[in-house]
């Protein structure tokens, strides 16, 4: 299947990293390079983009796209490594990174990658086909307790209590093995006057994402990396898809800009806080009506941009 990923808030973004010609960029989950094919049109041939994935197939087909250039470096690798991925390279720091968080539209799209509740196929959920981790376990040996609580914590379902009780009950008689069995659970457990809002599933499966591909846990640590990995001026920006995680990163930022806590009555600061930049946007930045209405996928983004301290 060709790899096809729309990339949300493209103008935004490539405004929000104020590109240098002669910079070097970071794509920490480069897709299918909707991104990148934009941020290394207006790089110089001393440019470099380095593009990071766990999909090996996100990577072959960002490889495809970009062929034209030869100043990318493509990672098979996760965003949260940044640190260790930058010292292998022997890259102290970057002039701009983006984080374009959720799942691409090629990985719903592949029936076998068990992303999508439209199609049946096996639970897998994956987006490093390499890890062992799957959807299949999460569903089949996570207790009923923990089920539950992924369940609303990662998915915000309210009836996260009753579908992770029914998960259990169906699996005692025997094992759930595809996306639709699941689907029928979920349907089953939510009453039908409350599955007017959007696919009765929607929440349970972005949540089981979320765990098995480890999604929400590091993201702060990761927004740390990455702004430590900035030069002076230097931008990061990432794209949220849902609320957790637009949380995770607008704390992270908040945090790493710093707040004085002298009272304000004293003519100058001698709290000492330390500040590693500042919050560009301390609204989202969120995608036109156009946008929305062009592409579906749209409407849940968000865009945050940090700029590292320059002295």
């Amino acid at each position: 299947m060709e790899f096809k990923h729309k990339p949300v808030l493209l103008e935004e973004c490539i405004e929000a990293l104020k590109i240098k010609k002669d910079g070097i960029y970071v794509d920490g989950t480069l897709g299918g390079a909707g991104h990148s094919s934009e941020i290394v049109k207006q790089l110089s041939e001393k440019g470099r983009l380095i593009g990071i994935d766990r999909d090996e197939e996100a990577l072959k087909a960002a490889k495809e796209k970009l062929k034209q250039y030869k100043n990318v470096t493509y990672i098979h690798g996760n965003h949260d490594d940044i640190r260790k991925i930058l010292n292998d390279l022997q890259i102290e720091q970057v002039d701009g990174i983006l984080l374009d968080l959720g799942v691409s539209s090629y990985q719903l799209d592949e029936r076998e990658r068990g992303f999508s509740y439209m199609a049946d196929t096996m639970l897998d959920m994956r987006m490093d086909k390499t890890q062992t981790l799957t959807a299949k376990e999460v569903i089949n040996q996570y207790p009923e307790e923990k089920l539950a609580t992924i369940i609303e914590e990662y998915g915000e379902e309210r009836f996260a209590k009753t579908i992770a009780r029914n998960i259990v009950k169906q699996r005692q008689i025997e094992p759930i093995q595809t996306t639709m069995q699941l689907v029928e659970i979920i349907k089953k457990s939510i009453p039908l006057s409350k599955q007017k809002d959007g696919h009765p599933a929607k929440r349970t499966f972005q949540a089981i994402r979320i765990e098995v591909n480890n999604e929400i846990e590091p993201l702060k640590e990761t927004v740390k990396q990455c702004i430590s990995c900035l030069k002076e001026g230097g931008r990061l920006c990432i794209i949220t898809f849902h609320s957790l995680e637009d949380r995770a990163v607008k704390q992270a930022y908040l945090d790493a800009q710093g707040k004085c806590t002298c009272p304000k009555d004293l003519p100058y600061c001698i709290c000492g806080y330390h500040s590693e930049g500042k919050i560009i946007n301390k609204k989202p930045i969120i995608a036109s009506e156009q946008e929305q209405a062009e592409n579906s996928r749209s409407k849940s983004a968000k865009l945050r941009i940090f700029e590292k301290n320059s002295n």
